[in-house]
Parts: structure tokens; C-alpha cells; sequence
């Protein structure tokens, strides 16, 4: 069973999106966890709405901080933005993924991203 750790910076958008939808297709194979470099207070209610869509309620998370506790628990490091914040741990692969913050964008435009992040987390769990 392996860990990710999806990491952005406020931990509201990217991140918790692709925690949740990790976790569904894992299936129980694998764990997530997911933070940011500067939490904010909650998950943007874009995000929760599009979520929904997919039957994933998001609206009871509260974005957490990233800590070199967290990241040292996973196999895999996922980070979306959060740059040089991220800690660095030897020996732990890295992924980075370019995608949009969907912070106060367009309902469409954080679909787009939601299934962007779907793709992606389906390949990374082949893997």
C-alpha cells in the first residue's frame, strides 16, 4: 500500500480535490493525505460544489498546513504551485502538476480542473 501527498498552497482547491478523488480510485489500495504551504481557512465553495457533482462531499474539510511529518509519511509527493515551500525528503518521489488554482474561477473552469485531476490521479495509481 503506498501513501501520496497532495500538497498546493492554500490547501482549498487542487489539493483536496485530488485527495478525495485519489482516495475513490484507490479503492483501498492506497492512502492520501493532502495539505498547503499557506492553508487557508476553507475549501473554496467551488470546489465543494463540483465535488458534489461526483457524489464527493468536500464541505466538512478544513485545509491543514504541510509539515515535514506529513510529507515524510508518503511514497509520493504530489505539489501544485506551492513552489520552494515544499520540503524536500530524500529518497521520496515527486510529481508536480501544472494546473489552474480554481480559487474564484468559473464553475466550468474548476469542472475542467476537477477532471484534469481525475485523469491524472487515475495514472498515478496504475502506476
Amino acid at each position: 500500500m503506498a501513501h501520496a501527498l497532495f500538497v498546493c498552497l492554500h490547501n482549498a482547491g487542487r489539493s483536496q480535490m485530488s485527495q478525495a478523488l485519489f482516495e475513490r480510485a484507490a479503492d483501498g489500495r492506497h492512502t492520501a493525505a493532502s495539505a498547503g504551504t499557506q492553508p487557508g481557512e476553507r475549501v473554496h465553495p467551488q470546489v465543494v460544489e463540483a465535488m458534489r457533482e461526483l457524489g464527493i462531499d468536500l464541505s466538512g474539510r478544513v485545509p491543514r498546513a504541510l509539515t515535514r511529518d506529513l510529507a515524510e509519511e508518503a511514497d509520493v509527493v504530489v505539489t501544485m504551485g506551492c513552489g520552494d515551500e515544499c520540503p524536500y525528503i530524500p529518497g521520496k518521489r515527486y510529481v508536480d502538476w501544472d494546473l489552474a488554482d480554481p480559487a474564484g474561477r468559473p464553475l466550468d473552469e474548476v469542472r475542467a480542473t476537477r477532471d484534469d485531476i481525475a485523469r491524472r490521479v487515475r495514472e498515478l495509481v496504475s502506476q
